[in-house]
């Protein structure tokens, strides 16, 4: 499943939700809610780790959007192509491969020595298994953390917060809804969507 979630951020003024998508939409939402009255706290999220983001909402709607981070006006749009890529020669393709120092122990290096490929083969194979083997746990990992991240922020003193985390680092999300009930409807949609995603998608 892919990570839409990567790509997006969610602003709250205290806990109603007051918009959703790219930084640069946030930015400019907090920037009028503020302008507004806003009794607050108004918070931007990224919901790749469900941490508050720092924006800067002096001066013009221009320059808040110039003070951006240069990575982040909007994750959404499909990267360009860079201009200064070089043509590709003939031959195999470029693979991505990029070259670290490993340390290991010599047994390591022996036993790498002997199998087919060599030792970079070899250790890329070993990756790929180690990946396919812990992605999904890693995944939900993930969303537990960036769950939390966003309720320690926004629903500490919410009722029933500890019952909640737990539940959460349960993986139980009947309980987790059942424990959010009583929570604003947008905190809790926003940290159920953050915490169980493939179970919202299953609902809707």
């Amino acid at each position: 499943m892919s990570e839409p979630l990567s790509h997006s951020y969610t602003s709250f003024d205290g806990h109603r939700r007051i918009a959703a998508g790219t930084l640069a939409t946030n930015a400019l939402a907090v920037k009028k809610a503020l302008e507004s009255g806003a009794t607050g706290p108004v918070l931007v999220f990224d919901d790749a780790t469900g941490r508050c983001v720092d924006v800067d909402t002096r001066g013009t709607d221009a320059e808040v959007l110039a003070r951006l981070p240069a990575g982040a006006p909007d994750r959404n749009k499909p990267d360009a192509p860079e201009a200064t890529e070089k043509p590709r020669g003939r031959g195999r393709p470029r693979l991505g491969v990029v070259s670290r120092e490993v340390t290991l122990l010599p047994r390591h290096w022996q036993w790498l020595s002997t199998q087919p490929g060599g030792a970079s083969v070899t250790l890329r194979k070993l990756v790929e298994q180690a990946r396919r083997a812990n992605g999904e746990k890693d995944k939900v990992r993930k969303a537990h953390e960036r769950a939390y991240h966003f309720m320690s922020a926004l629903a500490g003193d919410l009722p029933g917060f500890e019952e909640v985390t737990r539940a959460l680092f349960a993986n139980d999300p009947i309980k987790f809804a059942k424990l959010t009930r009583r929570w604003p409807d947008d905190v809790r949609a926003h940290a159920t969507g953050l915490a169980f995603p493939d179970e919202r998608q299953t609902r809707t």
